[in-house]
């Protein structure tokens, strides 16, 4: 949600911002804005607008925009609609911000500070910088420490001075800020992804530390005044793989990466035919003694936990609760150092699963994140971190981050059956080479996109699509109907099959599309019952099996898609393929925004 752009330096700063912006927008916005100093000196101009990137493009190209030294900013309605007023950054006196999060006191502080009809937003945000001018005497470090020690809730604060032309400031408090030299200047974003066209080399921004970056380079100090070391990090992924490779969408390009990105997470992580994190420093005694795990996770991340909990309860025996990092502090959890929480987040800039595995450590439990993006927030809130070099993942609907995490997983429950000296050198051999199967097999169903195309197109005018399955093939479905309703738009609702004479029955009329997955062997025969239920209610049933099995009268099935064939526990990762690929056809036939579903963002930074 939101994203943060500042540039200070030789070249002209209108330009990379709204580049910049442009690759932000996939974090979710509805309008954009720009300052600048300009070019021959005076006070900041402000650009800003309701609407999309280009909107802004549009209304810059109307203006003289010019200067080397801005910052930018897109923006995700929180306090205030959708309006040119609301929209950042945002303008007090002296002073010019742009933030990311949620200021909770900013009531209080309008109350404070005498700020009612002084204001020309309804944002939180424009207090900040009302705040800010009010301690402003000339030295920026001071009212910057005197504001941020008033403000409670989250914020990534980039700052402008009228007095001081040509210098960028930051500071933040949970949500992100990274920095970087480039060979011009310098410049800051919420996110790597703005960065990357111009360094591979960059930090992130700690917490109540204060940034100015100038055309000289960046300085960083604590909030005592003292100069505070910087920790470069370096980008691990090659750039190009952040632009769109000739798909029309990075949905497509990113499903058809799989197969790459799985094997670049899984194969470094192998060591003589065994599941290695020496890398990552993990300590089998941690995998050996936690008497329950907690995974953490939201949205898709918490999909992939619940194909977690399946393998490591029947594989490993151990109990495993999976729980909406929304949700965890709220329900009273029982966590502690017996313990073991697996956060998960693409970003690792999820606020919920943030504060949740925060609150987890302070219970005393260890800690495991799995995340994609080097030096996040919740990799370093974290004891242990395994990174899933699934490198940049643009759309909003996740697919190769997903699999990743998933490979994550695999990986993981590996490595807890040889620290509990649970299985022999047999079935860890015969396990770890079906999962280093499994790049090979998502090529598989990859050449197959044309066939699952024509499933896609039976779907086109559904008002609803239902999708039913047992065991780990129900998990994978939860997924799989995420995907279809946030691209497509169309109402879809995965259920454990033998939950539907329940009730979910009801909901089954003629013609209604109902996508079946039956890959696990010793569920089989009650999962093809539970579909003839549907049939005979005059569903329309696409079935997805392992290609060896037979099946009788063929011709009452809508569609079947022969899956290549595993072992049971990894049928999800062809699955989640096919799954991925009839929600992208689905949207991309009609004619929707695939990348950038209504409502949604990508990196969700608010509570």
């Amino acid at each position: 949600m939101c994203g943060i752009i500042g540039y200070t330096g030789k070249r002209e700063a209108s330009e990379i911002m709204l580049d910049a912006l442009e690759l932000l927008e996939y974090r979710g916005y509805d309008s954009a804005g720009i300052a600048l100093f300009p070019e021959n000196g005076g006070p900041v101009r402000i650009f800003k607008k309701a609407g999309r990137v280009h909107d802004l493009r549009e209304l810059c190209a109307k203006n003289d925009v010019t200067g080397h030294c801005g910052i930018g900013h897109t923006r995700w309605a929180t306090h205030g609609g959708v309006s040119d007023e609301n929209a950042h950054p945002h303008h007090f006196k002296d002073v010019t911000i742009t933030h990311n999060g949620i200021i909770e006191n900013y009531r209080q502080l309008i109350e404070r500070y005498e700020l009612d009809g002084k204001l020309t937003s309804q944002t939180d945000s424009e207090v900040v910088a009302a705040v800010l001018s009010h301690f402003y005497t000339g030295d920026p470090y001071a009212a910057i420490r005197k504001t941020v020690l008033k403000l409670k809730g989250t914020f990534a604060l980039s700052i402008m001075f009228d007095d001081i032309p040509g210098k960028i400031f930051a500071v933040r408090n949970v949500s992100p800020i990274v920095a970087a030299n480039t060979e011009d200047g310098a410049i800051l974003s919420s996110d790597v992804a703005a960065i990357v066209p111009f360094t591979t080399q960059y930090f992130v921004v700690p917490e109540f530390h204060v940034v100015c970056l100038s055309g000289d380079g960046i300085e960083m100090y604590d909030l005592s005044g003292d100069k505070a070391r910087i920790d470069w990090l370096t980008v691990d992924w090659d750039i190009s793989r952040s632009d769109k490779g000739g798909y029309p969408f990075y949905m497509e390009k990113e499903i058809m990466e799989q197969p790459r990105v799985i094997g670049e997470t899984v194969k470094p992580r192998i060591k003589d035919g065994k599941p290695d994190f020496t890398a990552e420093g993990i300590p089998d005694e941690m995998l050996a003694s936690c008497r329950r795990i907690c995974v953490i996770a939201c949205g898709t991340a918490m999909h992939a936990g619940l194909v977690g909990k399946s393998l490591i309860q029947s594989l490993i025996g151990i109990h495993v609760d999976v729980v909406m990092a929304s949700e965890f502090m709220y329900n009273d959890p029982i966590v502690d150092k017996t313990t073991l929480v697996i956060a998960i987040s693409q970003s690792g800039e999820t606020i919920d699963t943030l504060e949740a595995l925060k609150f987890a450590r302070k219970c005393g439990s260890p800690s495991i994140s799995i995340v994609n993006v080097k030096g996040a927030s919740i990799a370093r809130a974290s004891e242990y971190v395994i990174y899933t070099n699934a490198g940049p993942e643009i759309a909003v609907a996740s697919t190769k981050a997903y699999t990743t995490q998933l490979a994550v997983l695999y990986l993981l429950t590996a490595r807890m059956a040889i620290a509990r000296k649970l299985w022999s050198d047999e079935q860890m051999k015969e396990y770890m080479e079906e999962l280093q199967r499994v790049p090979a097999v998502m090529e598989e169903v990859l050449k197959s996109k044309e066939e699952i195309h024509h499933i896609a197109d039976t779907m086109l005018n559904a008002r609803d699509v239902f999708m039913i399955g047992r065991g780990l093939d129900y998990s994978i479905l939860l997924e799989g109907s995420l995907k279809l309703k946030e691209i497509s738009y169309i109402h879809s609702e995965a259920y454990a099959s033998g939950e539907l004479k329940h009730g979910t029955i009801a909901l089954i009329t003629e013609e209604t599309p109902v996508i079946a997955v039956v890959t696990q062997d010793k569920l089989k025969s009650k999962e093809l019952s539970n579909i003839k239920e549907v049939q005979s209610r005059g569903a329309r049933v696409i079935l997805l099996i392992k290609g060896q099995e037979e099946l009788e009268q063929e011709k009452i099935w809508s569609r079947i898609f022969r899956l290549p064939v595993m072992k049971d526990e990894f049928m999800v990762m062809p699955v989640s393929i096919v799954l991925q690929l009839i929600a992208y056809y689905v949207s991309l036939d009609k004619g929707l925004d695939v990348d950038k579903p209504r409502n949604l963002a990508k990196v969700v930074t608010v509570e």
